[in-house]
């Protein structure tokens, strides 16, 4: 009998022990096709295990050999019972606010099964936690955003649809591309994927594309792409000339900028010297190109799209900000098919026409404790407990971590500077990781526990605005000793007195039908009916398709600004603010600005390393996951990450296709394998992300071809404290010495006790 089961990629059908692509998908992506590839399967946690030094000698034991030291498999009352009395130990000695609670929020697409909420929920039980804010991709665009328009989750809801597109915009301006491998993805699911098809119905609709990128092979739409290649970090600099042109010509729309914006007035004076000649020096652009482009986006409906990959760098708030103010300017917000977008591309349900329904999730209850950092400062936390760090204008502590709890997510490849990051992952004494697999992470850690995968549980799958909701039968009985965190965390909340707390009395069984309840409810509000459960879980997958409406942001805030203030100081879209110009910041100013990244190839560090590398999302994988896949792997080159190189620098480096390579700069070294690609402009290497991390303890490089080897760990702006992993310079050599292997997907060792 054929089931359904979703993943981030996508909606699978499932019979027996076999996946297959959903049959209503237009273009389904095939990497969740190989979750139990015997590949992966070899690379399972079988049981408990517990570094050997650890369990012999007890919490901070040489904290050093985290990462090559054996570990002992153990049974699970013991484990528990280990994990129970460290987290009463620290509790007792140190308070909660000794205890950070990883999680990334990635490892399913089940709503209940959700490694980042069962985490918060378990901690939260036992007295809370110190929380991340924010998230690596979105650091400076999540905390920037609310100040100018809306928070980054309503800007997704309200993101103009694609069919309103193909009927309405007429040039659609691309700074980073619209990458398609990026799109496969949706939190909780995607369902139909939109964006191959959304791009080629503008197409062939009459739309023409401008690709502003430093590759071209970014946005495909079936039909011709004009590239502007740009220096990597330099997108505000040709906003700033692009809105120069529209203030000197007069091509500006000021009623909408009285009407609808605060403070353009302000920030006028700053854009009378950002001409085309000052800008085409910074982004190499000529000058006459983007006075051509300033009036092509004046004379048509316009829509400016921003990657969110701009953003993750030094003053990765200002290309959002600078869009926005660029779109208002232009006049075109609100209109159909014109505006803004931050940005098509990075996950499927942006730019989707499915109702807004909230869909079922699990409460992760009441934390409290107070202390939290932003995402990509943990090694910051680590290393400066006590430090004063400045975060969205308010001024804040690093707090004094003793444990870390880590379910769901892979900080050695999220965090950047990973070098820097061993260093501080030995601070804490203790580290406990649920892990389905040994990747890098639980080879760091001291207790690994064995999760279970999502084709080992019931779950319900659903992402907003994605138009599905899945019935997510399990397919496979759990591998070796694996258990899912629920059951892990009830035990847990056992030993430690706070059972009735986490579980409030509910199995898996009862939460599954508690949480749909939740969802019916909500949906009647919003008179959409759905089956009760027992209906859905037997048909196993519900469509709202009947319930899509055609979407253009801020249609109606345009229409009357005054009935439908924004939530911003000024009830209005902010081109300068006055409660940013109030936190004082010297690196995030009160208005969109250009300020110098620290590494570009405009800077004297560009002599010594003078090639940007962009570390970009994988096509054969979300972020790290299913790593070991043969999808994954039939990617690699000699059984690396390959880096793109222009032809040019490869040349000049004597380095051809296929060639394994050094790429380096101060931070580190990781071994790569070339591919050239005329897509690449002259001065920058891309190299993506999720080779799971593979250290090599003798040398200190990398082996595997993982960019964050070499990325700088530094916020975007004290406003933000946001990743800057796409700021970094580097330089590529041919690898001509010995090679060391590659040892990312061995199992660790094991000794007996």
């Amino acid at each position: 009998m054929t089931h359904y089961t979703a993943a981030h990629w996508g909606i699978y059908e499932v019979e027996g022990t076999q996946l297959r692509a959903w049959s209503q998908d237009p273009d389904p992506n095939d990497i969740g096709l190989h979750a139990l590839a015997p590949s992966l399967q070899r690379l399972r946690v079988r049981r408990p295990s517990v570094r050997q030094s650890w369990l012999q000698h007890g919490p901070g034991t040489a904290p050093e050999l985290r990462g090559w030291e054996p570990f002992v498999e153990v049974d699970w009352p013991v484990a528990l019972d280990l994990v129970a009395a460290e987290l009463a130990r620290v509790k007792a000695v140190h308070g909660n606010r000794a205890i950070f609670g990883g999680s990334y929020g990635w490892s399913s697409a089940g709503r209940f099964h959700h490694a980042q909420s069962q985490v918060h929920r378990f901690l939260n039980s036992i007295g809370g936690y110190v929380r991340h804010n924010d998230s690596y991709s979105l650091g400076a665009g999540r905390v920037i955003m609310p100040h100018i328009v809306m928070s980054m989750e309503q800007s997704w809801d309200q993101t103009t649809s694609f069919d309103v597109m193909a009927q309405h915009t007429q040039l659609f301006i691309a700074f980073g591309g619209v990458p398609a491998k990026n799109a496969q993805i949706s939190a909780g699911g995607a369902g139909l994927h939109r964006v191959k098809l959304g791009l080629a119905a503008m197409a062939q609709a009459g739309c023409r594309f401008i690709n502003i990128s430093p590759v071209a092979d970014n946005l495909d739409t079936g039909g011709p792409v004009d590239w502007l290649p740009i220096r990597p970090n330099t997108d505000t600099a040709l906003m700033l000339a692009l809105a120069h042109v529209l203030w000197r010509d007069n091509l500006l729309n000021r009623d909408f900028l009285t009407r609808c914006c605060h403070g353009y007035d302000r920030f006028e004076p700053y854009l009378h010297d950002k001409t085309p000649a000052w800008a085409a020096d910074i982004t190499g652009i000529p000058a006459d190109r983007i006075t051509a482009l300033a009036h092509d986006m004046a004379a048509h409906r316009t829509m400016i799209n921003v990657a969110w990959s701009l953003q993750r760098a030094a003053h990765g708030e200002q290309p959002f900000w600078m869009a926005v103010t660029l779109a208002a300017m232009l006049g075109q917000i609100g209109l159909p098919g014109g505006g803004f977008a931050v940005g098509y591309g990075p996950t499927n349900r942006i730019g989707s026409s499915h109702t807004r329904l909230p869909g079922p999730s699990l409460p992760q209850g009441n934390n409290a404790v107070r202390d939290f950092i932003p995402v990509a400062r943990i090694a910051d936390m680590l290393l400066n407990p006590g430090a004063a760090f400045q975060y969205n204008g308010g001024h804040h502590v690093y707090p004094d971590i003793d444990l870390i709890y880590w379910a769901g997510g892979n900080p050695f490849h999220h965090h950047q500077d990973l070098s820097r990051l061993l260093k501080a992952w030995q601070k804490p004494s203790t580290i406990v990781v649920h892990e389905q697999y040994w990747t890098p992470t639980a080879k760091l850690a001291d207790i690994v526990l064995p999760a279970t995968i999502s084709l080992e549980r019931n779950d319900i799958g659903y992402a907003s605005t994605e138009g599905h909701i899945v019935a997510m039968r399990k397919a496979v009985e759990p591998f070796a000793e694996s258990r899912d965190d629920y059951s892990i965390f009830t035990d847990l909340a056992e030993r430690l007195g706070a059972r009735e707390a986490f579980t409030e009395g509910r199995d898996e069984a009862a939460w599954l039908r508690h949480l749909y309840a939740t969802t019916e409810r909500r949906a009647a509000s919003m008179n959409i009916t759905l089956p009760d459960f027992a209906t859905f879980w037997d048909q196993g997958l519900i469509s709202l398709a009947a319930y899509d409406q055609p979407v253009t942001m801020l249609e109606a805030y345009r229409n009357d600004p005054a009935a439908n203030t924004l939530n911003t100081a000024s009830g209005k879209i902010e081109i300068f603010s006055d409660r940013i110009a109030g936190f004082a910041l010297p690196d995030c100013p009160a208005h969109p600005s250009w300020m110098e990244p620290t590494e570009w190839l405009g800077a004297p560090a560009a002599t010594t390393y003078p090639l940007h590398l962009l570390s970009d999302q994988p096509a054969r994988r979300l972020h790290s996951q299913l790593d070991a896949s043969p999808h994954s792997l039939a990617g690699k080159i000699h059984g690396r990450e390959p880096i793109y190189l222009n032809p040019d620098d490869a040349a000049a480096r004597n380095i051809a296709d296929g060639d394994l390579v050094e790429v380096f700069n101060a931070r580190g070294t990781c071994l790569s394998a070339a591919i050239l690609s005329t897509a690449i402009m002259q001065g920058v290497a891309r190299l993506a992300t999720g080779a799971w991390f593979d250290h090599d303890w003798q040398t200190g490089v990398e082996k595997h071809g993982n960019p964050n080897a070499l990325t700088a760990d530094i916020g975007a702006s004290s406003l933000s404290q946001g990743c800057t992993a796409q700021t970094c310079l580097v330089d590529v050599r041919r690898a001509d010495g010995p090679i060391p292997a590659v040892t990312a997907h061995a199992l660790p060792a094991f000794r007996q006790t």
